[in-house]
């Protein structure tokens, strides 16, 4: 599995969003709800970053949209 930025793993309860990815450093922030985006910032190695991830499903954009638009109150 190739890492990029903008992804969304699901670790348990809570989401982890990769923001900004360079050669050895993942930035990413743990978001317990998407809809809020609240979250804390978080800086680890690559290395560290997989070893968090394992066991974690990778969420495709369709995915989270979907859980945006059934969280969302409807008008």
């Amino acid at each position: 599995m190739k890492l990029a930025q903008n992804q969304v793993w699901k670790q348990g309860t809570a989401y982890l969003r990769i923001v900004h990815l360079e050669r050895l450093e993942v930035q990413f922030k743990a978001i317990s709800n998407l809809l809020t985006g609240e979250g804390s910032h978080c800086k680890v190695s690559k290395k560290e970053f997989c070893r968090l991830i394992k066991g974690a499903r990778l969420l495709s954009q369709d995915e989270v949209r979907e859980i945006w638009q059934t969280s969302e109150p409807q008008s």
